[in-house]
């Protein structure tokens, strides 16, 4: 037996053999099962958006040094060509006051699906930290980066 599911229905009245999956319906099967697996074993496990009027490399570089500054490790980074900066890094749950306020303190602005969850962490921390100062949470960050002149709200701009 298959540990592979296919997604086609074979009719018993109908002879005719279903093709398995083919092997990009088992690779994503299984990066599935391993995001699964991952989430289950570690609930914070964050996926975050955000915005920031900073350059791409600078913000890099300097969200780099600080989760690094804070005890955190960076697992990977970078910046694509339209201004998106990606970063995954973890640290220890009993830094994640200082990793939430590094994080804002470099220019980015969350969403506010990302303020409540790092919020959420924080005071479940603070409520347990006995038990779990020293779990692992990890963030899986997507900011996206704008020239600072569209950053500035058109309607408080000097006029020429």
């Amino acid at each position: 037996m298959s540990p592979y599911r296919s997604l086609a229905v074979r009719l018993w009245h109908n002879p005719r053999r279903i093709p398995p999956p083919s092997d990009k319906a088992r690779e994503m099967l299984i990066a599935h099962q391993q995001v699964e697996r991952i989430a289950i074993a570690n609930p914070w496990a964050m996926q975050m958006k955000a915005v920031s009027a900073v350059e791409p490399s600078n913000l890099v570089q300097t969200l780099t040094g600080a989760i690094l500054g804070c005890g955190g490790w960076v697992l990977s980074r970078g910046a694509s060509d339209s201004g998106t900066v990606t970063m995954l890094f973890e640290f220890e749950r009993q830094f994640c006051v200082d990793i939430y306020t590094v994080i804002v303190a470099s220019g980015i602005e969350l969403s506010q699906a990302g303020h409540i969850r790092f919020t959420e962490l924080c005071q479940c921390t603070r409520s347990h930290f006995a038990d779990c100062a020293t779990e692992i949470a990890s963030v899986e960050l997507e900011v996206q980066t704008f020239p600072l002149e569209f950053a500035v709200d058109p309607r408080f701009a000097k006029s020429a």
